[in-house]
Protein backbone atom coordinates (compact mmCIF):
# COMPACT_ATOMS: atom_id res chain seq x y z
CA UNK A 1 0.00 0.00 0.00
CA UNK A 2 2.83 2.19 0.80
CA UNK A 3 4.11 1.87 -2.86
CA UNK A 4 0.64 2.71 -4.58
CA UNK A 5 0.18 5.32 -1.91
CA UNK A 6 4.23 7.15 -3.37
CA UNK A 7 3.29 6.34 -7.05
CA UNK A 8 0.23 8.08 -6.37
CA UNK A 9 1.21 11.24 -4.78
CA UNK A 10 4.29 11.33 -7.48
CA UNK A 11 1.55 11.59 -9.97
CA UNK A 12 0.22 14.13 -8.73
CA UNK A 13 3.03 15.84 -7.69
CA UNK A 14 3.77 15.89 -11.13
CA UNK A 15 0.41 16.67 -12.73
CA UNK A 16 0.74 20.42 -11.03
CA UNK A 17 0.46 22.48 -13.80
CA UNK A 18 2.75 24.81 -13.11
CA UNK A 19 3.29 27.80 -15.64
CA UNK A 20 -0.50 27.29 -16.35
CA UNK A 21 -1.80 28.18 -13.16
CA UNK A 22 0.73 30.70 -12.49
CA UNK A 23 -0.28 32.46 -15.85
CA UNK A 24 -3.94 31.97 -14.86
CA UNK A 25 -3.51 33.25 -11.10
CA UNK A 26 -1.49 35.87 -11.38
CA UNK A 27 -1.39 37.40 -14.94
CA UNK A 28 -4.97 36.40 -16.37
CA UNK A 29 -3.43 34.96 -19.40
CA UNK A 30 -3.70 30.81 -20.36
CA UNK A 31 -0.43 29.71 -21.54
CA UNK A 32 -2.46 27.16 -24.18
CA UNK A 33 -3.36 30.31 -26.01
CA UNK A 34 -0.28 32.02 -26.25
CA UNK A 35 3.27 31.40 -28.15
CA UNK A 36 3.48 27.47 -28.27
CA UNK A 37 0.90 26.92 -26.53
CA UNK A 38 3.04 24.64 -24.12
CA UNK A 39 2.60 24.71 -20.75
CA UNK A 40 6.29 24.48 -19.29
CA UNK A 41 8.99 26.62 -19.08
CA UNK A 42 10.14 27.70 -21.82
CA UNK A 43 7.21 29.22 -23.40
CA UNK A 44 6.64 30.74 -19.33
CA UNK A 45 9.84 32.69 -19.73
CA UNK A 46 8.84 34.08 -22.87
CA UNK A 47 5.25 34.85 -22.33
CA UNK A 48 5.29 35.58 -18.55
CA UNK A 49 8.57 37.13 -18.46
CA UNK A 50 11.73 36.22 -15.94
CA UNK A 51 10.24 35.96 -12.36
CA UNK A 52 7.13 33.23 -13.50
CA UNK A 53 9.55 31.50 -16.06
CA UNK A 54 12.07 30.92 -12.89
CA UNK A 55 9.76 30.40 -10.79
CA UNK A 56 8.10 27.60 -12.90
CA UNK A 57 11.56 26.63 -13.55
CA UNK A 58 11.87 25.40 -9.87
CA UNK A 59 8.91 24.41 -9.12
CA UNK A 60 8.48 21.54 -11.87
CA UNK A 61 12.35 20.78 -10.51
CA UNK A 62 11.31 19.95 -7.33
CA UNK A 63 8.17 18.18 -8.35
CA UNK A 64 10.27 15.55 -9.78
CA UNK A 65 13.52 15.98 -7.08
CA UNK A 66 10.41 15.75 -4.64
CA UNK A 67 8.81 12.79 -5.86
CA UNK A 68 12.56 10.96 -6.15
CA UNK A 69 13.68 11.52 -2.66
CA UNK A 70 10.64 10.66 -1.05
CA UNK A 71 10.69 6.75 -0.83
CA UNK A 72 14.22 7.62 0.76
CA UNK A 73 12.59 9.78 3.80
CA UNK A 74 10.39 7.35 4.32
CA UNK A 75 12.46 4.38 4.37
CA UNK A 76 10.70 2.25 1.95
CA UNK A 77 13.58 0.08 0.16
CA UNK A 78 10.96 -2.46 -2.01
CA UNK A 79 11.12 0.22 -4.78
CA UNK A 80 13.70 2.40 -6.70
CA UNK A 81 13.51 6.44 -5.97
CA UNK A 82 13.72 6.15 -9.54
CA UNK A 83 10.94 4.95 -10.54
CA UNK A 84 8.69 6.83 -8.02
CA UNK A 85 10.36 9.73 -9.45
CA UNK A 86 9.17 8.42 -12.81
CA UNK A 87 5.63 9.00 -12.05
CA UNK A 88 6.23 12.88 -11.64
CA UNK A 89 7.37 12.46 -15.13
CA UNK A 90 4.15 10.73 -16.70
CA UNK A 91 1.89 13.58 -14.49
CA UNK A 92 3.69 16.35 -15.50
CA UNK A 93 3.33 15.00 -18.93
CA UNK A 94 0.21 13.80 -18.90
CA UNK A 95 -1.48 16.22 -15.90
CA UNK A 96 -4.90 15.08 -14.21
CA UNK A 97 -4.89 18.97 -13.25
CA UNK A 98 -4.69 20.05 -16.72
CA UNK A 99 -6.73 17.66 -19.12
CA UNK A 100 -4.06 15.17 -19.22
CA UNK A 101 -1.93 17.70 -21.38
CA UNK A 102 1.46 18.51 -20.15
CA UNK A 103 4.99 20.26 -20.53
CA UNK A 104 7.79 18.35 -22.60
CA UNK A 105 9.14 16.64 -19.07
CA UNK A 106 12.26 18.52 -19.31
CA UNK A 107 12.47 20.35 -15.91
CA UNK A 108 10.73 17.52 -14.09
CA UNK A 109 13.03 14.44 -15.42
CA UNK A 110 16.25 17.00 -14.47
CA UNK A 111 14.53 16.79 -11.12
CA UNK A 112 14.24 13.39 -11.35
CA UNK A 113 18.19 12.92 -11.67
CA UNK A 114 18.79 15.91 -8.85
CA UNK A 115 17.34 13.41 -6.52
CA UNK A 116 19.04 10.22 -7.43
CA UNK A 117 21.88 11.02 -9.57
CA UNK A 118 23.24 14.74 -8.66
CA UNK A 119 26.77 14.46 -10.40
CA UNK A 120 25.08 13.00 -14.15
CA UNK A 121 22.87 15.77 -14.11
CA UNK A 122 25.55 18.02 -13.90
CA UNK A 123 27.41 16.62 -16.55
CA UNK A 124 24.29 16.66 -18.40
CA UNK A 125 23.41 20.73 -17.72
CA UNK A 126 26.94 21.27 -18.95
CA UNK A 127 26.02 19.46 -22.39
CA UNK A 128 23.08 21.70 -22.01
CA UNK A 129 24.66 25.05 -21.34
CA UNK A 130 27.10 24.15 -24.06
CA UNK A 131 24.36 23.64 -26.86
CA UNK A 132 22.60 26.43 -25.54
CA UNK A 133 25.42 29.02 -25.91
CA UNK A 134 26.18 27.96 -29.25
CA UNK A 135 23.18 27.59 -30.83
CA UNK A 136 21.28 30.00 -29.08
CA UNK A 137 17.76 27.38 -28.62
CA UNK A 138 16.28 25.96 -25.38
CA UNK A 139 14.85 22.87 -27.84
CA UNK A 140 17.73 21.80 -29.43
CA UNK A 141 19.71 22.03 -26.09
CA UNK A 142 17.22 19.85 -24.52
CA UNK A 143 17.38 17.76 -27.25
CA UNK A 144 21.16 17.55 -27.67
CA UNK A 145 21.24 16.55 -23.79
CA UNK A 146 19.06 14.17 -24.19
CA UNK A 147 20.66 12.34 -26.94
CA UNK A 148 24.17 12.59 -24.79
CA UNK A 149 22.05 11.11 -21.58
CA UNK A 150 20.69 8.00 -24.02
CA UNK A 151 24.79 7.18 -25.18
CA UNK A 152 26.50 8.03 -22.32
CA UNK A 153 23.77 6.06 -19.72
CA UNK A 154 25.48 3.05 -22.28
CA UNK A 155 29.34 4.17 -22.37
CA UNK A 156 30.06 5.83 -18.78
CA UNK A 157 29.90 2.93 -16.07
CA UNK A 158 31.91 0.54 -18.73
CA UNK A 159 34.86 3.32 -18.22
CA UNK A 160 33.66 4.05 -14.51
CA UNK A 161 33.26 7.59 -15.62
CA UNK A 162 30.49 9.05 -13.29
CA UNK A 163 28.38 6.11 -13.30
CA UNK A 164 30.24 3.44 -11.72
CA UNK A 165 28.85 0.51 -12.72
CA UNK A 166 25.43 -0.33 -14.66
CA UNK A 167 21.92 -0.60 -13.27
CA UNK A 168 19.26 -1.67 -15.52
CA UNK A 169 16.53 0.25 -14.59
CA UNK A 170 18.68 3.45 -14.55
CA UNK A 171 19.58 2.97 -17.61
CA UNK A 172 16.33 2.12 -19.12
CA UNK A 173 14.59 5.02 -17.36
CA UNK A 174 17.01 7.33 -18.87
CA UNK A 175 16.76 6.17 -22.27
CA UNK A 176 12.90 6.47 -22.16
CA UNK A 177 13.17 9.69 -20.89
CA UNK A 178 15.78 10.83 -23.13
CA UNK A 179 13.53 9.03 -26.34
CA UNK A 180 10.37 10.56 -24.69
CA UNK A 181 11.93 14.06 -24.70
CA UNK A 182 13.18 13.72 -28.53
CA UNK A 183 9.80 12.95 -29.57
CA UNK A 184 7.83 15.95 -27.76
CA UNK A 185 10.55 18.33 -29.21
CA UNK A 186 9.46 16.78 -32.64
CA UNK A 187 7.51 20.29 -33.69
CA UNK A 188 10.58 21.96 -32.48
CA UNK A 189 12.87 19.95 -34.66
CA UNK A 190 10.92 20.31 -37.90
CA UNK A 191 11.34 24.21 -36.91
CA UNK A 192 14.86 24.39 -36.49
CA UNK A 193 15.22 22.93 -39.85
CA UNK A 194 13.13 25.05 -41.52
CA UNK A 195 15.34 27.91 -39.49
CA UNK A 196 12.50 29.07 -37.76
CA UNK A 197 12.76 28.08 -34.10
CA UNK A 198 12.55 30.73 -31.45
CA UNK A 199 15.86 32.03 -30.10
CA UNK A 200 17.16 32.61 -26.58
CA UNK A 201 18.72 36.56 -26.37
CA UNK A 202 22.12 35.43 -26.30
CA UNK A 203 24.42 32.59 -27.73
CA UNK A 204 25.85 32.86 -31.06
CA UNK A 205 22.92 31.00 -33.03
CA UNK A 206 25.55 28.89 -35.39
CA UNK A 207 23.03 27.54 -37.41
CA UNK A 208 21.15 30.91 -38.19
CA UNK A 209 18.05 30.49 -37.35
CA UNK A 210 15.86 33.52 -38.47
CA UNK A 211 15.53 35.75 -35.75
CA UNK A 212 11.67 36.76 -34.70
Amino acid sequence: MKIIGLIIIAYLLGSIPTGLWIGKRFYHINLREHGSGNTGTTNTFRILGVKAGTTTLVIDILKGTLATLLPVWLGVTEISPLLIGFFAILGHTFPVFAQFKGGKAVATSAGVLLGFAPVYLLFLLLVFGITLYLYSMISLSSVVASVVGIITVLIFPAIHFILTSYDWLFTLIIIIMGLFIIYRHKDNIQRIRNKSENLVPFGLNLSKQIKK
